[in-house]
């Protein structure tokens, strides 16, 4: 079946948070929200269960494990054990819940810089404290790389007691490599350091890039090192709203300290049309729609980028290699990347996030998840509102 991504979805008017806070007229860029409406065996499996119509309290059946399960060998190649997963209301909850089932207060978390902004705010409302390392921006070549020298320095000194990983990397773009994932894991090891993948976004690969994303588990095992996986099917199928979410870990103790966190924080229960909508994502249908999808949005990626370069052939745009949300350099205008959002929005009514929130100021993140039609007009306002900087 051929699905049709370029039909507009009006949004407004439905409590969004990404177009109903922007305002009239503007084209909202910013939150990793898609504007596509889910797989229809998505919508048809929720609008079955709604018939029913008495929605009280469930169980998670069987069938949410076996389902995640089935995903994760069949399209990744990595099969959990049921008695590894636990459920919760969202990868957000997940590794909060993580952090505070597993760090005390004072000691120490790692995680790569820029980051995803719930990083930041996730360790700090644990109490913890936040060891901010920075990736290696090489504009020349318009990637981020790992000074695994300095990382190891910086494990070795200040012994973090988890390393909060994000795979693929929000927002740089990067989707990790075997030798990159093999070398982290065999750090954690050796410093003892517990590794927590955050792999929402695992879904979105360039399908041109030649390779695929890599779960981090299998890697953890065979190097030997303490890990916990995040994950759920929200990005991927635009069901975000529904929160749903389920983590991984082998490790008998981290789970019961993780699972105890949740029960905590109340965040043990999820609605009942979380987990319809989960076993209707990881299926054949759903992987049908999802591969369709994966090749829209890379085409967005590709029209986004050309369309910039020819503007402005010297600005560096990271490679994106993973993910559905570009990131460019622009610390060649005369203003913070704040600035520039702001200016974006008030002059050319586009909304693209500042680099600041994620721990690097001088770079624009630009969710390409929209329709054709949108993207174009989007990148033709940040263009319009970029050029006169340069004069």
């Amino acid at each position: 079946m051929k699905y049709n991504f370029d039909c507009e979805i009006i949004r407004r008017g439905t409590d969004c948070v990404k177009w109903d806070e922007a305002a009239e007229g503007e084209i909202p860029m910013w939150v990793a929200d898609m504007d596509f409406e889910t797989a229809p065996c998505i919508k048809e499996a929720i609008i079955q269960r709604a018939r029913h119509g008495v929605y009280g309290y469930n169980f998670i059946p069987e069938s949410f494990y076996e389902a995640i399960i089935w995903w994760n060998s069949h399209r990744h190649g990595w099969t959990p054990r049921r008695e590894w997963i636990l459920y919760t209301s969202g990868v957000v909850p997940a590794f909060s819940a993580i952090i505070q089932g597993l760090v005390r207060a004072d000691e120490r978390v790692l995680f790569f810089t820029p980051a995803y902004n719930c990083f930041f705010s996730s360790v700090r409302n644990n109490g913890s404290q936040a060891i901010e390392f920075p990736l290696t921006w090489q504009p020349e070549n318009e990637t981020y790389v790992i000074d695994f020298e300095a990382l190891e320095e910086v494990m070795r000194s200040q012994r973090p007691r988890l390393f909060l990983f994000c795979n693929p990397h929000n927002p740089t773009g990067r989707v990790w490599t075997l030798d990159e994932l093999r070398h982290v894991a065999e750090l954690c090891h050796r410093y003892d350091i517990i590794l927590l993948s955050d792999e929402i976004h695992c879904e979105f690969v360039d399908p041109l890039l030649g390779r695929r994303y890599l779960p981090f588990a299998p890697i953890a095992e065979e190097c030997g090192c303490k890990w916990v996986i995040a994950n759920a099917p929200n990005k991927a199928f635009n069901i975000a709203g529904l929160m749903t979410a389920y983590i991984v870990t082998p490790d008998d103790d981290l789970r019961q300290r993780i699972d105890r966190a949740i029960n905590i924080n109340e965040i043990c229960d999820i609605n009942c049309f979380s987990f319809v909508a989960l076993q209707a994502a990881y299926t054949p249908e759903g992987e049908a729609w999802l591969d369709q999808l994966v090749d829209y949005i890379y085409e967005n990626y590709r029209l986004f980028r050309s369309t910039m370069k020819e503007a402005f052939p010297h600005l560096p745009i990271a490679h994106l290699e993973g993910t559905y949300l570009a990131w460019m350099d622009v610390t060649a205008f005369p203003l913070t990347s704040d600035e520039i959002s702001a200016r974006l929005r008030q002059t050319h009514k586009v909304w693209i996030n500042g680099g600041e929130m994620y721990g690097q100021q001088g770079f624009m993140r630009v969710n390409l998840a929209t329709q054709r039609s949108r993207v174009i007009e989007g990148t033709h306002r940040i263009i319009n509102g970029l050029l006169p900087l340069l004069r």
